[in-house]
């Protein structure tokens, strides 16, 4: 008898209700747990800040009574924070286009200098430090006496070697036998012959301002044929004789020295010895003047103010473009580096000049980066403020006034208007949220 075995399949027992679906701590709890500090401080430093400055600005100065809309009507009317928004806008004009040209240079001769890595050190490294410590190292550099200020110092060292200052700038004529002016220079009103000796006195000279090299002044011989003569410090220490050269008193090297005709034309011209003497030889009859040339008296280079109030605007411009230039240079190097290779050498291979590949197929493939350049420029540029405080001096501030800036000094810098402050404020979120949009719609797109 055979017998049968049977197999039957266990049932299969079904799942709790809800077993196989998450939870909603399951679902929401780890999303929470990321987000929620980053959302708590977003809420704390961001939202609530943002409305409360704008109820804010609907109040007056204390904040205990509602004034509508006054507060926008005198950023609008108020000289100074008009002049603050029209520099504001002078900036975003400027700045963002000449860093970004600026940048795509250096980054161009990144790929064709020798010492690419020191270069992009030297232009990166302002960016190493803050805008404030930049703006104070600016403002030492813009100072007006070129003995101080960099800037002008380098400014010196070129005028000098194209016009250089005269030897004696502060001198005046001893007596009233020199006529004339510095513009002019100083003329001897007596005539002179051949054999005659001109003597030119000179005073209001500081003994810090006599050559180093001069000499105990003397009378030269007469000279036939020709005219001598001397130009020399007329002070004697403990007194002396005005237009007579005596013990003490020093000769002036150095000095350029004329012989005008009866036309006042020069004919000749010499500069003087360590002893002050010069001589004219061999000179045509006639009656002739001795006279001390213009270029004696030029005065010494005394430096530009830049940071008085018409060219405050500028320097500070180009200090913070020394800042940022190393940024635009590495974003676009970055891009550079990215091009395909090939796509340049097709272009060379078709004939294309460097100018022509770099116009044509450099600039078109750096367009996203140099967008994001510009854009990243525009929104720093809109809230620029520390490297301005740091520059411009307390007395021209009003004329280097930008937003940022005026938000700071209508609130907290004396005048304490937190109502009108918290106006400019909104005013500048309103500037900035249109450019953010922008550059949020290009991310999108690009992603």
């Amino acid at each position: 008898m055979s017998e049968s075995v049977s197999t039957a399949e266990a049932p299969v027992r079904g799942l709790p209700p809800g077993d196989g679906e998450p939870g909603i701590w399951q679902r929401y709890g780890v999303v929470a747990l990321f987000l929620g500090p980053a959302l708590l401080l977003l809420g704390v430093w961001v939202v609530y800040p943002t409305i409360r400055t704008t109820i804010r600005s609907f109040f007056d100065r204390s904040g205990d009574e509602f004034v509508g809309l006054d507060n926008y009507e005198t950023l609008f009317s108020d000289d100074t924070l008009l002049t603050a928004v029209r520099n504001n806008f002078l900036w975003l004009l400027i700045v963002p286009a000449l860093v970004t040209a600026i940048g795509l240079v250096f980054a161009v001769l990144l790929e064709r200098v020798r010492f690419a890595t020191a270069f992009k050190v030297a232009v990166f490294m302002p960016m190493a430090i803050s805008l404030f410590a930049a703006g104070v190292i600016w403002r030492l550099m813009y100072e007006k006496d070129p003995d101080q200020g960099t800037v002008n110092a380098a400014v010196a060292v070129v005028k000098d070697a194209v016009s250089p200052s005269g030897v004696l700038s502060a001198a005046q004529p001893s007596t009233e036998a020199l006529q004339g002016g510095p513009k002019g220079g100083l003329v001897l009103e007596r005539v002179l012959a051949s054999g005659d000796v001109a003597q030119l006195g000179l005073t209001g000279i500081r003994s810090s301002d006599v050559p180093g090299d001069a000499e105990q002044a003397v009378v030269p011989e007469a000279l036939a044929g020709g005219i001598t003569g001397v130009v020399w410090r007329d002070f004697k220490p403990g007194g002396g004789t005005a237009g007579e050269v005596e013990d003490e008193e020093l000769g002036l090297p150095g000095v350029t020295v004329e012989l005008r005709d009866e036309g006042d034309r020069s004919v000749a011209q010499t500069t003087t010895a360590a002893d002050g003497t010069f001589a004219f030889e061999d000179l045509e009859a006639g009656s002739y003047r001795a006279a001390i040339g213009p270029n004696t008296f030029s005065e010494p280079y005394a430096g530009v103010s830049w940071l008085g109030a018409s060219l405050i605007t500028p320097a500070i411009m180009l200090s913070y473009i020394w800042v940022w230039a190393g940024f635009a240079m590495v974003v676009i190097a970055a891009g550079l580096a990215a091009i395909p290779r090939d796509l340049l050498e097709a272009a060379r291979t078709d004939g294309a000049t460097e100018l022509q590949v770099f116009r044509r197929v450099t600039i078109p493939l750096l367009a996203p980066v140099l967008t994001v350049v510009f854009i990243t420029m525009l929104i720093y540029v809109l809230k620029v403020f520390d490297i301005v405080i740091a520059v411009a001096p307390g007395s021209v501030q009003d004329d280097a006034n930008v937003i940022a800036l005026a938000m700071w000094r209508t609130s907290f810098g004396g005048v304490n208007d937190f109502g009108l402050g918290a106006a400019i404020a909104v005013f500048l979120f309103l500037l900035v949220i249109p450019i953010l949009a922008v550059n949020v719609r290009r991310f999108r797109r690009e992603v």
